[in-house]
């Protein structure tokens, strides 16, 4: 272990401080148990008073906790102002709270010249999950914009992405890493997340002084703080970070090309302004991505919320309930393999997803008969608050840099220890059979499932909110990205398609974190259903009158109606829905 000072850090170790405080706790317990023991007799009716306290029902605790939630959260949120001379800077009402957006669309990239106009060379570093897109989009929107901008890839000698990014157009083009870098007016830091922790003192090097530092993940700020190091002060950093895959990314702003504004939405940071057009340079980029609309946030709050959103509904939890429910339907329920896919996988990748995209959260209870809307509460009131409990752990983890020491260690044991497939087993090899046979129009909509589901999702969504986030922020990671984005590539072709279609911090979040919800939920919810859990009208209320249904209603106001098309095993399969609010 360390001694009392960690040289590498030049600082005193936290094992010492922990150490010292752990002392004082233990102490203060310590002393507690003579002061109850000689007061016993006297305190017994408070006792007994406390025991009857602790053994109130859960739903009652779930009730109170998710009212407790909105209150909270309605007054820690706030918007992050900012200020453009190029692009029309909106206010918009989301759910009672002002915040401030820049609407894309074709139609504005006449403004990219005004909004690079320092900018004569830009660098796309790293060809992984985002890269690819970016890249494509950001090309395609200089050359529509008729700019005199060269752009080049960055990549590492003998890499095999250099054949791919020649067959996307760059053969020519491609550099190696630090040398794009030197000469690069903007620089798209688009490296894995681990790639960043490992080699961001030599990147930060290398720019020139008064060049943009661009990322679309705010990781690297979580890193460098636990490092204790600091940005270059004659740099500008800026984030642009799309909302969805980078294959989603691509996907919509080709599609948008026939429809005007189509693309992944986006929030923007600028984190340092040294020239002082720091705003304009991240906004351009934003709408040459294909951005429909734009939303401020900070990158801390980003990297907050994408990597707790990716263990959450968009990744991981999804993988956890449909295992969960998967083995529930076919070993206690009696419904053959290919059954259970259907009401599991299926059901949440269609119809489930088909409703929230187009008529939000709220409107998948809504579509139920009286009935089927019961069986839906008794799965909502029982998967919350086991689902809000990891996500508030995950969160927590991730906000104190855990999660991301975690990802870098991962990133550190490849060699030895590499990802493995996530779909070889029963279900995903039943499901490959079932996508073959499939019927949309037949897909079941099981009530128990949207339930759980929409636990999951709504609790994700109140831990945001409790820490503070926009509801911009908290739609597009905790909505807008899953049923937009991701589900449909789980619908296409199956969880590893969706999950290994992202970035290594996503799929290595989604890989450890889908157990944690798979035993929560076993554990904890469907033995609370098994036991004759009853529906609270005050947990229904609460849900019903959640204000995230009136911010996703401005959210969905805001985009084209595109669904995304995605290319099944048997040819092209599409989910999400025009929004009609």
């Amino acid at each position: 272990g360390c001694g009392p000072f960690c040289k590498p850090h030049a600082k005193f170790c936290h094992h010492l401080q922990n150490y010292k405080m752990a002392s004082r706790v233990a102490s203060q317990i310590a002393a507690k148990p003579v002061v109850a023991r000689t007061n016993a007799n006297n305190k017994a009716s408070g006792l007994k008073a406390a025991r009857s306290a602790f053994a109130a029902p859960m739903q009652a605790k779930s009730v109170r906790m998710a009212t407790r939630s909105r209150a909270q959260a309605v007054t820690m949120a706030s918007a992050v102002e900012f200020d453009s001379k190029i692009f029309t800077k909106e206010a918009v009402n989301m759910a009672g709270e002002t915040e401030y957006i820049v609407r894309g669309g074709r139609d504005l990239f006449p403004k990219l010249k005004e909004a690079f106009k320092g900018i004569k060379k830009v660098g796309v570093i790293g060809w992984g999950s985002q890269g690819p897109a970016q890249a494509q989009n950001m090309r395609d929107s200089i050359e529509a914009a008729g700019l005199d901008i060269t752009m080049r890839i960055g990549l590492r000698e003998g890499s095999a992405s250099v054949a791919e990014a020649e067959a996307c157009g760059f053969k020519g083009a491609i550099g190696d890493v630090f040398d794009v870098i030197a000469e690069s007016d903007l620089v798209m830091l688009l490296i894995s997340d681990g790639a960043q922790a490992l080699l961001y003192p030599r990147i930060l090097a290398a720019m020139k002084p008064g060049a943009t530092l661009g990322l679309s993940h705010g990781f690297l700020l979580g890193i460098m703080k636990n490092d204790g190091a600091a940005f270059r002060e004659d740099i500008n950093v800026v984030l642009v970070a799309p909302k969805g895959m980078g294959p989603s990314v691509r996907r919509l702003y080709e599609q948008g090309k026939e429809v005007n504004g189509a693309g992944i939405n986006a929030s923007f940071a600028v984190h340092q302004d040294y020239t002082g057009d720091a705003t304009e340079i991240a906004l351009g980029w934003s709408v040459a991505l294909g951005s429909p609309f734009s939303f401020a946030t900070t990158l801390e709050m980003e990297y907050r919320s994408d990597i707790y959103g990716e263990r959450g509904i968009l990744l991981g939890g999804v993988h956890g309930i449909v295992e969960s429910l998967y083995t529930r339907y076919t070993t206690q329920l009696g419904m053959s393999k290919e059954e259970a896919f259907k009401n599991t996988v299926e059901c949440i990748t269609g119809p489930i997803t088909k409703i929230i995209s187009s008529k939000g959260i709220d409107a998948v209870y809504k579509s139920l008969s009286a009935e089927d809307q019961k069986i839906f509460m008794e799965a909502y009131q029982a998967s919350y608050i086991p689902a809000k409990d990891i996500l508030m752990e995950c969160y927590e983890d991730v906000h104190s840099g855990a999660e991301l020491r975690s990802v870098t260690d991962a990133v550190a044991r490849f060699d030895k220890y590499p990802m493995e497939k996530i779909d070889q087993t029963e279900m995903w090899v039943v499901g490959k059979e079932v996508r073959a046979k499939r019927v949309e129009e037949e897909i079941p909509m099981n009530p128990f499932t949207a339930g759980v589901y929409v636990a999951m999702m709504v609790a994700q969504i109140d831990v945001l909110r409790e820490k503070g986030h926009s509801y911009s922020e908290v739609c597009n990671e905790s909505i807008i990205e899953a049923v937009d984005s991701l589900n449909p590539y789980m619908h296409a072709r199956g969880v590893a398609f969706m999950v290994d279609n992202c970035s290594h911090t996503a799929r290595l979040g989604s890989r450890k974190w889908a157990p944690r919800f798979h035993y929560n939920l076993m554990q904890r919810a469907y033995t609370a259903i098994d036991a004759g859990v009853t529906v609270d009208p005050e947990m229904e209320s609460a849900f019903l009158n959640n204000p995230v249904h009136k911010a996703m209603a401005t959210c969905a106001s805001l985009r084209p109606s595109v669904d995304i098309s995605v290319g099944a095993e048997g040819g092209k399969s599409t989910a999400g829905g025009a929004r009609d609010y």
